[in-house]
C-alpha cells in the first residue's frame, strides 16, 4: 500500500507531526448535529454543560470540583494563571514549559513572569521546587524581585515524559508547605492516562492539585479544554476573568455537548470514549517505540505516552520525510536530527503500520 494517500485527487502526506490534526471524533459531530437546533442558555449555563460536569465529577470521585469549559489550552492557562497570581508574583515551570515556549509570552502579557528552572527530560522535581522557593526567602533582596506564587507542570510533559504518582504527592507536598498554588497542564492528560507506565488517576489529581485541566483539543474534540478547579479559595467571581481573557464561548453548548460525548460512560463497556481514543494513540505509540528500539535508533526522552523522539541519521529522514510529516526537535553534530512522532486518537492502523514497515527498511 502507498504511503500516500488522495484526497480529491490531491496526493497527501501522512501526518504523525502533532495530535490535532484532525477534526473531532464521529460521536461529538453527530451529538453535534442531533443538538443543533435546540434552544438552550447560553455561555455555558445550558444543561449540556451541566451533565458533563456531572459526569467528570464522577470520575474524580469529588462533588466540590468547580468545572469551567474555556475554548483552547493557552486561554487556560493565561486565565487560570493570572487570577491566581498577585501582580508581584510569577509562576515556575520547567524551562521547556508550555508557558515560557510555545504561549507566545501570554503569561508575560498579563503582568506575570515564568521563572524557568533547567530540567533533562521536562520534569520538575520537588528538590528542584524548594531550592527555587527557599533561594528566593532567603536573597536579602527577595522584595525587590519577582515572588514565586504557582508552580506548573504538564501532565505528560512537552518530552512525552510521566510523573509518578510519588512524584506528584511530593511536589503537592512541597507546594502545600510554601504556599505555593499547584497548577497541572492537562492538554495531553487521557494519554498520560493511558500509558502502560501511568501509576495515577485523574482521582489523584483532583486529590494533590489546586487547579487542573483536562485536554479536549488535542484528544478528540473539535475544540476545548475543561478546567477543574479544587482550591475554593479562587473560585468566586472567577467567571469574571474567563470572560476578561476572552475565553467565555457564547454558544457553552458546544462545549458542554463534547465533553457529555467524551466523558458519557452509557456505552457497553462502560469507558468512556475520553479513556478509549487515548488507548488507541498509545497503542500505536509504542508500537512505533518498538520498530524504533529493534532498528536501534535512539530516542531522545523515555516516552511512554502518544509522542516519541527518535534522533535519526539525516539520511534515513531524508528517506522518511518523502511520505510522512514530523515535527522537527533538535539537531545534533550536522548528521542527526531529533523529531516528534506523535499518534493521537485518530491515528490509523493503516498509517501506523506503514511507518513501522519504512522504519525497519531505514
Amino acid at each position: 500500500m502507498s504511503s500516500i494517500r488522495s484526497y480529491c485527487g490531491i496526493m497527501k502526506m501522512i501526518r504523525f507531526n502533532c495530535d490535532y490534526s484532525e477534526g473531532a471524533h464521529p460521536r461529538i459531530l453527530e451529538r453535534l448535529m442531533e443538538t443543533n437546533l435546540m434552544q438552550t442558555e447560553v455561555y455555558g449555563e445550558d444543561q449540556f454543560c451541566q451533565r458533563a460536569k456531572e459526569l467528570i465529577s464522577s470520575h474524580l470521585g469529588r462533588v466540590d470540583a468547580d468545572i469551567h469549559f474555556l475554548v483552547g489550552g493557552t486561554q487556560t492557562n493565561l486565565t487560570l494563571i493570572s487570577s491566581v497570581l498577585r501582580p508581584y508574583e510569577g509562576v515556575l515551570s520547567a524551562v521547556t514549559g508550555h508557558i515560557g515556549v510555545h504561549e507566545t509570552g501570554s503569561i508575560e502579557a498579563t503582568g506575570h513572569k515564568v521563572l524557568t528552572i533547567p530540567t533533562a527530560d521536562g520534569k520538575l522535581s520537588s528538590r528542584q521546587i524548594r531550592e527555587m522557593y527557599m533561594g528566593h526567602v532567603n536573597d536579602v533582596n527577595h522584595e525587590h524581585m519577582v515572588r514565586p506564587g504557582m508552580v506548573y507542570i504538564s501532565q505528560p510533559t512537552e518530552n512525552g515524559t510521566l510523573y509518578s504518582l510519588k512524584e506528584l504527592e511530593e511536589i503537592s507536598a512541597v507546594c502545600k508547605h510554601s504556599g505555593l498554588f499547584f497548577y497541572v497542564d492537562g492538554a495531553r492528560l487521557g494519554y498520560g492516562l493511558a500509558s502502560p507506565k501511568a501509576d495515577f488517576t485523574i482521582a489523584d489529581l483532583a486529590r494533590l492539585t489546586d487547579a487542573f485541566y483536562i485536554g479536549g483539543t488535542k484528544q478528540g474534540a473539535l475544540f476545548g479544554e475543561a478546567l477543574v478547579i479544587m482550591n475554593s479559595s479562587i473560585r468566586k467571581n472567577f467567571r469574571y476573568s474567563i470572560k476578561q481573557k476572552g475565553a467565555l464561548l457564547a454558544k457553552g453548548r458546544l462545549l458542554g455537548i463534547q465533553y457529555e460525548a467524551l466523558f458519557d460512560d452509557t456505552s457497553a463497556d462502560r469507558k468512556p470514549l475520553y479513556f478509549q481514543m487515548a488507548e488507541n494513540a498509545i497503542d500505536k505509540a509504542m508500537r512505533i517505540k518498538t520498530a524504533l528500539q529493534n532498528k536501534g535508533i535512539d530516542l531522545l526522552f523515555d516516552s511512554w505516552t502518544n509522542q516519541q523522539y527518535p534522533v535519526f541519521e539525516k539520511s534515513q529522514l531524508e528517506k522518511l520525510e518523502k511520505d510522512f510529516v514530523f515535527d522537527f526537535w533538535a539537531e545534533f553534530s550536522g548528521t542527526k536530527n531529533a523529531v516528534r512522532i506523535c499518534t493521537s486518537w485518530a491515528t490509523r492502523e493503516d498509517d501506523t503500520q506503514t511507518l513501522i514497515n519504512a522504519i525497519n527498511n531505514l
